[in-house]
């Protein structure tokens, strides 16, 4: 086997002869010595190539990135020049240091005009047409007064890739001075006022030794703070309070510490459970590791400082200086001497009530439990007295009566509905307060009775069903009376008009029959007692007809019809 360098070399030489003029085609046997060479020199049992410069190219490179494009370099040597930034001349920089200068004066100002300077300001770095000052009655150059200063040329800065991204290049150290100068001086002037404050207290005699002591010149800076009223909220600083309501990831969330339902709430907007999820499990609420919001906010001294923080803010309101903070010991003596006044008070208010109006004795009646020796709280007591079940949250309940049944019925009024009615599921009644029929009921098709007519009229004998053979007789005889009657329209008009007219007149009376009965049926349910009467008795779904309309026309009752008294008669 020939050795793959060698015949590289051999190949390179005879496209160095040819291949100026034109490339040269390679043959499949080149084609296969350049790949098993380009494997060789991947696997490093082969030298890598070299570029021009004596730089060896690594072999993984891929074909894309190592091809020399055909217009860069013609002659098809390896190499990676077309690669590396192509720089001309080497580029200088400026300095880090250096930044535009704002408002420079690099020369005096000087104070005679010069040749060829600004004819309207006297500056020599612009023109007449370019100058930027108000346009003067009389310019410099015949004045010579007011020559304004030169301005400074700007030369334009060339930064390097660090000088670009330094965020604090041309940053003036003295301009921070500035600001720690200015808080300083209102830093002065707060500690002068509230020295002047404290001499007026001192003079008016309001501000006793204890608190001169308390209040000295080395308080905390966080105390001027608190009068501050942050923009956006409309209550006082004094009352601001922070409540973090958060909790480590690792602890179990509160509402998978019981899965009852019926267990304490759980609100997930604040994620707050006030009561003890484990209530309802007979657990101690001393042996559980978490018993509510409220076990923890109600023990202890909690309570007394919530009181003592609310009369503080009622204190405030009504013009009184006083801080659970800043004076505590003051604050506890005028909560206390509060509460023995209020209690006077009202004990000489309870006083005085009782001896205007009188009894005390009913004052010192027992509790209503023991009056009345019985209570709806459910409680279980065990053999020693300890409460095993009960004192738990009263269930609301409504004051309507539930799942009340009455004559033999399985299931309530209004279970079942059909055709705009209401009825009773287990036999299908439509008539309240009916006795259950069970089965029997559903059996019997009932759906053409409506609920005043099975209360007030007799009950009707109800058909046997058709057989089959007699369904296809009255449909045949249906099909022979159409037949007939159209061939007596064919025979003429006449008669079909006059038996029209007979057909109507029937349907009229049969209307005005059923108009009499229904009259009477309606004064019958209305002498009822309301609660007596049965329901939806007066009300119907299907639509009246064209003779029950005419006949209600008829029948209707006109007071202001001069003949309506003669119609009884």
């Amino acid at each position: 086997m020939a050795d793959p360098v060698m015949a590289e070399q051999t190949s390179g030489t005879s496209e160095g002869i040819v291949g100026l003029d034109e490339p040269k085609k390679m043959t499949r046997e080149d084609w296969r010595k350049k790949k098993e060479l380009e494997e060789q020199r991947k696997l490093g049992n082969a030298p890598a190539e070299v570029d021009e410069e004596g730089k060896d190219i690594n072999p993984h490179i891929p074909q894309y990135i190592s091809s020399v494009p055909w217009y860069i370099d013609p002659s098809k040597r390896p190499t990676l020049k077309h690669q590396r930034p192509q720089i001309e001349c080497e580029t200088t920089f400026s300095p880090i240091g250096d930044w535009y200068k704002r408002g420079v004066q690099e020369n005096a100002v000087a104070t005679k005009f010069r040749k060829g300077a600004c004819e309207n300001c006297g500056a020599m770095t612009h023109k007449k047409k370019d100058c930027l000052e108000r346009p003067r009655k009389v310019g410099a150059k015949f004045t010579g007064v007011s020559i304004a200063p030169d301005e400074h040329s700007q030369v334009q800065l060339l930064m390097d890739y660090d000088g670009k991204r330094d965020r604090w290049n041309g940053y003036d150290p003295e301009e921070h001075q500035r600001i720690v100068e200015e808080y300083a001086k209102v830093d002065l002037a707060k500690r002068t006022l509230k020295a002047q404050k404290l001499q007026d207290e001192l003079a008016s005699g309001k501000l006793d030794q204890n608190e001169r002591e308390h209040d000295s010149e080395g308080e905390d800076e966080d105390k001027y703070a608190d009068d501050i009223d942050m923009p956006g909220q409309n209550f006082d600083s004094k009352r601001r309070i922070t409540v973090r309501n958060l909790r480590i990831r690792e602890d179990t969330a509160k509402y998978l510490r019981n899965l009852d339902p019926n267990s304490a709430y759980y609100d997930p907007k604040t994620r707050a459970m006030r009561e003890n999820p484990y209530s309802n499990t007979g657990m101690n609420p001393d042996e559980v590791g978490y018993a509510g919001d409220n076990f923890v906010r109600y023990s202890g001294d909690t309570i007394t400082m919530a009181q003592t923080q609310l009369f503080a803010w009622e204190a405030y309101e009504r013009g009184t200086e006083v801080h659970l903070q800043a004076d505590p010991t003051k604050l506890e003596v005028l909560h206390r001497s509060f509460k023995v006044k209020k209690e006077d008070f009202k004990e000489k208010q309870r006083e005085t009530i009782l001896e205007r109006y009188g009894g005390e004795d009913h004052l010192d009646a027992p509790p209503r439990e023991l009056l009345l020796a019985q209570t709806e709280d459910y409680v279980e007591y065990s053999r020693h007295g300890a409460v095993l079940k009960g004192l738990e949250k009263a269930v609301a309940r409504s004051k309507y009566e539930e799942d009340v049944l009455i004559n033999n019925h399985i299931c309530i009024w209004g279970s079942y509905w059909k055709d705009g009615f209401w009825g009773y599921k287990c036999c299908r009644s439509m008539v309240k307060q009916s006795y259950c029929t069970g089965d029997a009921g559903i059996r019997i098709n009932n759906s053409e009775c409506t609920p005043f007519e099975e209360g007030l009229t007799e009950p009707q004998e109800e058909e046997e069903p058709k057989s089959l053979l007699e369904m296809h007789r009255d449909k045949m005889k249906d099909k022979k009376k159409k037949k007939k009657s159209k061939k007596n329209k064919k025979h003429g008009s006449d008669g079909s008009d006059s038996e029209d007219e007979e057909k109507k007149k029937e349907k009229l009376k049969k209307a005005l029959d059923a108009e009499d009965k229904r009259v009477k049926q309606v004064d019958q349910i209305m002498q009822l007692d309301e609660r007596k009467r049965p329901y939806n008795s007066l009300f119907e779904i299907k639509a009246p007809t064209e003779e029950e309309l005419e006949a209600f026309r008829m029948k209707r009752y006109r007071p202001d019809d001069p003949m309506a008294s003669f119609l009884g008669q």
